[in-house]
C-alpha cells in the first residue's frame, strides 16, 4: 500500500514536471505536447513498475528520468520545427511539406544561390508590382494635361517607366519586411509555410540586410524625380513597416495595405511638376484618385484573403474575410461603387472629358462588376484567378479610358490649323 502511493506521487510529479518544462517551449503546438507527455508518463510507469529500478533510489531514476526527457522533447522540437503537419489536423490530411527547387519559370533559370532572395520579392508572381504601379500610372496620366505647359508624350512615357522600376523595387522590399514580421505565423498557413525565411531558407538577419539594399536602391531611383516627389514618398515607407503589425491588431489591415498600395495616386502629379500645395484643382484631384485606390485596393485584397480564411484562423491572423466572411459580396459591391464614384470625382476635378468617364470609369464598373458577381469565394483557385486577371481587366479600363483622354486633349491644346 505505501509502495502504491509513493508510486502515484511519484507519477503525479513527473506529470508536472514535464508540463512546467514544456511550458518553457511556446512554439511547441499541443498536439506535441500531449503526445510527449503520455510518452513520458509511459516512459515513468515502466520504470517504476520495473523491480530492478525500485531499489535503485529516487536520484538515480531522477536524473535517468532527466535525460531521457530531454532526449524525447528534442525530438518533439525537431519534428514541431520540421513541415510536417500532425495527424488529425482539422481540414486537413496528413501530408509532408517539402520544398522543391523550381522547375520552371524565371525561378529555374536563375542561379540557385538567388532563387530564395527572387521568391522573397515575389518575382515570379508580378501581380503585386502591378497593383503597386497603377495607382501611379493612373496619376501620371491624369497630371500629364494639367501641368503647365501639358507633360509631352516622352516625358509622360519615361516617367512610368520610373515609377514601374520602384514599384518592382518597392513592392520586394515590403514583401521582404512582411515576412520578417510573420516569420512565426508563416509556417502555419499552407500558402505560405515554404516562404524563404519561414523555411529558414534566408536568416532574419540576412533578410534584414537585403531590405536595406532594396530601400537604398529605391530611395536611388525616387531621386530621379524632382526634389518635391522625395517630401511626398518618403511618408509611404512608414505604412509599409506598419501594415504587417496591423494583420495582428484589427481585422481591416486590407485599409492599412489600401493607404500604403495607392500612395502612387498622389506621387504623379509632383513627378510631372504639378504643384498639390498651390493647385486646389490637382490636390483634389489627387485626393479622390487616392481615395478610389484605396477601395480598389481594399476590394482586391478582400478578395484575395478569402484564399486563407482558414489558416488565418487558425493562426490568429486577423482579415476583414474573416470579420465579414458572409457579407462578401455585399462589401465588394458598396467598394465597387465607392471607387468608381471617387474615380468621376477626380475625373471632374482634372477636368477630364468623355473618354475618361466612358473608358475609365464605365470600364471599371463593367469589370468589377462581373468580377464580383462570378469570383467564388470557397474556392481558393478562382480567387486567385480574379486576383491576377482583375488587376488587368479593371487596371487596365481605367488606364485606357486616361491615355485617350490625354492624347485627345493634348491634340486639342496644339496650335496651328490642320
Amino acid at each position: 500500500m505505501m509502495w502504491s502511493c509513493k508510486r502515484d506521487r511519484v507519477y503525479t510529479h513527473s506529470l508536472l514536471a514535464i508540463k512546467m518544462r514544456l511550458a518553457n517551449f511556446p512554439k511547441v503546438s499541443p498536439w506535441a505536447s500531449n503526445t510527449f507527455c503520455r510518452q513520458q508518463f509511459s516512459l515513468t510507469r515502466k520504470r517504476i513498475t520495473n523491480p530492478s529500478n525500485r531499489s535503485a533510489g529516487s536520484v538515480a531514476f531522477s536524473k535517468d528520468l532527466r535525460t531521457e526527457k530531454r532526449s524525447r522533447l528534442h525530438q518533439t522540437l525537431l519534428k514541431q520545427n520540421s513541415l510536417v503537419e500532425p495527424p488529425g489536423s482539422p481540414d486537413r490530411k496528413e501530408q509532408r511539406l517539402d520544398y522543391q527547387p523550381p522547375k520552371s519559370g524565371i525561378l529555374s533559370v536563375i542561379p540557385a544561390s538567388w532563387v530564395p532572395y527572387a521568391e522573397l520579392i515575389r518575382i515570379d508572381k508580378p501581380s503585386g508590382t502591378y497593383y503597386l504601379f497603377f495607382p501611379c500610372l493612373f496619376s501620371t496620366l491624369m497630371a500629364a494635361p494639367m501641368a503647365v505647359p501639358a507633360a509631352p508624350v516622352g516625358s509622360v512615357v519615361s516617367t512610368s517607366l520610373l515609377f514601374f522600376s520602384g514599384a518592382l523595387i518597392m513592392r520586394g522590399a515590403g514583401c521582404t519586411i512582411n515576412d520578417l514580421w510573420d516569420r512565426n505565423l508563416d509556417p502555419h498557413v499552407v500558402r505560405t509555410r515554404l516562404r524563404p525565411i519561414a523555411r529558414r531558407a534566408i536568416s532574419p538577419f540576412k533578410g534584414l540586410v537585403f531590405t536595406g539594399a532594396q530601400l537604398l536602391t529605391g530611395l536611388g531611383i525616387l531621386l530621379q524625380f524632382p526634389t518635391s516627389c522625395l517630401f511626398y514618398g518618403i511618408p509611404s515607407l512608414l505604412f509599409v513597416a506598419s501594415y504587417p503589425l496591423a494583420k495582428r491588431v484589427t481585422y481591416y489591415p486590407q485599409i492599412v495595405l489600401g493607404l500604403t498600395f495607392s500612395w502612387g495616386a498622389i506621387m504623379g502629379f509632383p513627378a510631372l511638376g504639378v504643384d498639390l500645395l498651390s493647385n486646389w484643382s490637382a490636390l483634389t484631384a489627387a485626393g479622390c484618385l487616392y481615395s478610389s485606390n484605396i477601395a480598389w485596393t481594399v476590394l482586391y485584397d478582400m478578395i484575395y484573403a478569402h484564399m486563407d480564411i482558414k489558416d488565418d484562423a487558425n493562426a490568429g491572423i486577423k482579415s476583414i474575410a474573416l470579420k465579414h466572411g458572409a457579407q462578401t459580396k455585399q462589401i465588394l459591391t458598396g467598394l465597387a461603387g465607392a471607387q468608381i464614384a471617387l474615380l468621376a470625382a477626380a475625373g471632374v476635378a482634372s477636368g477630364a472629358g468623355p473618354a475618361f468617364f466612358i473608358g475609365s470609369c464605365g470600364g471599371a464598373a463593367v469589370t468589377l462588376g462581373i468580377m464580383i458577381r462570378k469570383v467564388n469565394l470557397k474556392n481558393a483557385k478562382d480567387c486567385w484567378w480574379w486576383f491576377v486577371n482583375g488587376c488587368w481587366l479593371t487596371g487596365g479600363s481605367i488606364s485606357l479610358g486616361l491615355v485617350v483622354d490625354y492624347l485627345l486633349r493634348d491634340l486639342e491644346d496644339e496650335p496651328g490649323d490642320f
